[in-house]
């Protein structure tokens, strides 16, 4: 499962990632699949759920739901004109 998430400012911690997504759901889900060594940011596991997230940065973890390893591409919200 692939998804992109737009964020308005320059960051957003992982923990807030995870919840924005939707890959998991509270806070301490998130907390519990970093500490278990899930989730990848670029490629190489994390394990500070206060990790700042930029975007281009690549986000790969379980969804808790489903179970498929979602990937999710963090971009910079494009102001409307």
């Amino acid at each position: 499962m692939e998804l992109e998430i737009e964020i308005k400012d320059e960051s957003i911690r992982l923990g807030q990632l995870l919840k924005l997504a939707g890959v998991v759901d509270s806070g301490v889900d998130a907390r519990d699949v970093i500490a278990d060594a899930q989730v990848y940011v670029n490629g190489e596991v994390e394990l500070r759920r206060g990790k700042q997230i930029r975007p281009g940065d690549e986000v790969s973890c379980p969804d808790a739901m489903s179970g498929q390893l979602a990937t999710i591409r963090v971009l910079a919200d494009q102001p409307e004109d």
